[in-house]
């Protein structure tokens, strides 16, 4: 791929892989550690709230800070705090004074402290990429994002086997403290302010206003994270009620994560062209491949619809992404990303109760049907919705100025992305 020859993107690409290696092996570690600590499967759901709870609150409000600062040193501060972070909880366990209350403060900072980077690091990226190469870029970072992540959890066993708990923390610091250097030494220029100082609060206001005067963006955000909140439980609670063996489980996640790796892999050479109906289209494919997965009975027959849906996963989000970097203004961009983040936040944290829920009152099979066709009629609904709001013609395509009003964009500035052939 050509954009990995350029400095700026290979050092994004390489640092964001390690940290999201990182965030991977973290998330396991202290879902094991708060199993060691109390034996009580509560408390490893407290944990995990916790790493979510707070990027739901904060991202949207701490992202106009991505927007009003400069996003490069924005990132390298917040990786720096995070190994600050770390580290502090690295001699509390050493100290053996980490309980369960702790760990849950400690999570949760490193989730407060975390909230800007993804909006920062999503909105940095046309600032290294020209607007046609936006959807490979995209499609590069989530091989790395994707990869690494799924790779992080699976080196918790050989660290645990030749280590310790703390040798799995010091790894971790280590790669925000990686992730930290590599941004560090990425040449990039700010924008230009658009205009005066403004306040948090208004800032925010022209933000929302911002997302507003691109109603495509916005059907494709909200749908994004209501689909989210429909399908994400059904792969870790509804997944193990289906097949019932931890063995089976385990490997079946990780043709899942394969698949959505290679999804974003094709992604990364394909040419898109509605970027907005790309994206809410493979709602209703993953949707129609997630909603017999209750009823099978053989892991092969849910090895592939878990491929099919891993597949279409990468398509949701690959384009989105694109789309909010194509049409809203980089001084409205980290919020926009910010918005989607913390949705994406608060839809992971009741996912697996609005699984759970599905599967206790309706049972596995049925709740599965109800989860895939609910969010094939969302995908559909989306779809009419954009039609009924765009696309506009070419030189009508709206930006918000400064002040946050709406205007249109002069000709030639569309919300078309195509990607070019290698």
């Amino acid at each position: 791929m050509s954009l990995l020859k350029d400095r700026n993107f290979l050092l994004l690409f390489a640092g964001q892989g390690i940290s999201r290696f990182g965030d991977g092996l973290y998330t396991a570690a202290t879902a094991w550690l708060a199993w060691s600590l109390t034996k009580d499967p509560t408390a490893v759901a407290l944990v995990s709230v916790s790493a979510f709870a707070p990027a739901f609150v904060a991202t949207f409000v701490v992202a106009s800070y991505a927007d009003r600062r400069d996003r490069r040193k924005l990132m390298i501060a917040t990786d720096l705090a995070r190994v600050a972070v770390v580290a502090v909880a690295s001699v509390l366990l050493a100290l053996d004074l980490l309980n369960l209350p702790l760990l849950v403060a400690t999570t949760a900072l490193l989730a407060l402290i975390g909230a800007p980077f993804a909006p920062a690091r999503n909105a940095i990226v046309p600032q290294i990429v020209p607007d046609e190469r936006l959807q490979q870029a995209n499609g590069l970072l989530q091989v790395a994002f994707r990869a690494a992540f799924f790779v992080g959890p699976l080196m918790l066993a050989p660290l645990l086997a030749f280590g310790s708990l703390q040798s799995v923390l010091v790894v971790n610091g280590l790669t925000f403290l990686g992730s930290a250097v590599a941004v560090a030494a990425i040449r990039v220029t700010r924008p230009a302010p658009a205009g005066g100082q403004t306040g948090l609060w208004s800032d925010l206001s022209a933000g929302l206003r911002a997302v507003r005067a691109a109603p495509d963006v916005l059907v494709v955000i909200v749908t994004f994270v209501l689909a989210l909140a429909l399908t994400n439980g059904f792969l870790t609670v509804g997944l193990v009620a289906v097949v019932g063996q931890g063995g089976q489980y385990g490997l079946l996640l990780g043709v899942a994560g394969v698949a959505e790796v290679v999804g974003a892999l094709l992604l990364a050479g394909l040419r898109i062209r509605r970027l907005a109906l790309a994206a809410v289209l493979a709602w209703a494919l993953l949707g129609i491949f997630r909603a017999p997965l209750g009823t099978v009975t053989s892991p092969a027959v849910a090895a592939v619809l878990l491929t099919a849906t891993g597949l279409a996963s990468a398509l949701t989000d690959i384009p989105l992404i694109a789309l909010v970097q194509q049409r809203i203004p980089s001084h409205h961009l980290a919020k926009a990303l910010g918005l989607w983040e913390a949705g994406v936040a608060g839809a992971l944290a009741i996912s697996p109760f609005v699984a759970s829920t599905a599967i206790t009152l309706a049972g596995v099979e049925n709740a599965f049907l109800l989860s895939g066709a609910a969010v094939v009629v969302l995908a559909v609904t989306a779809t009419l919705t954009l039609a009924c709001v765009g696309p506009r013609q070419p030189g009508q395509e709206p930006f918000v100025t400064a002040d946050g009003t709406a205007s249109v964009a002069a000709p030639g500035e569309t919300a078309v992305i195509t990607a070019k052939p290698e």
